[in-house]
């Protein structure tokens, strides 16, 4: 049995607002804006190329059992890049605050940016070269 990682639930303060920044500065699409039950809305948004979505939602978390997450307390949500000049150039274009691109280590997958939602949950964009011509997950499995 395969599972696979395609929903990740992000705490937010006001989804109409986290809806608007992730969708216009982050360029992700709106999948799903709706009351999935009475009084529960969740708003689904995917990155550009990506096999995982965020869940954005207000009274989801009810639904779950243990601590609900508190906004801005989410941090390591990670995007990878083949291109990390090209994405900053973009992200910035579309207006968000992101920092420049750092290089901790030559290899592969050792260059990052980082930006925060308004609620400041953390992001990290990871550059990683092989994938302009090779999925993940051909690219860690030989």
């Amino acid at each position: 049995m395969e599972y696979t990682l395609e929903v990740i639930g992000v705490p937010v303060s006001d989804i109409d607002r986290a809806k608007e920044f992730y969708a216009t500065k982050c360029g992700f699409h709106v999948d799903i804006d709706t009351e999935v039950m009475p009084g529960v809305r969740v708003v689904q948004l995917t990155p550009p190329g990506s096999g995982c979505s965020i869940m954005l939602g207000d009274a989801i978390w009810d639904t779950t059992p243990g601590p609900t997450p508190q906004p801005g307390t989410y941090h390591g949500l990670q995007l990878c890049v083949p291109d990390i000049k090209q994405a900053h150039a973009e992200l910035t274009a579309r207006g968000l605050e992101v920092t420049e691109p750092v290089q901790y280590a030559e290899q592969d997958g050792g260059t990052f940016m980082y930006f925060t939602d308004p609620d400041g949950n953390g992001w990290s964009v990871q550059e990683y070269r092989v994938r302009a011509g090779t999925p993940l997950r051909a690219a860690i499995r030989p």
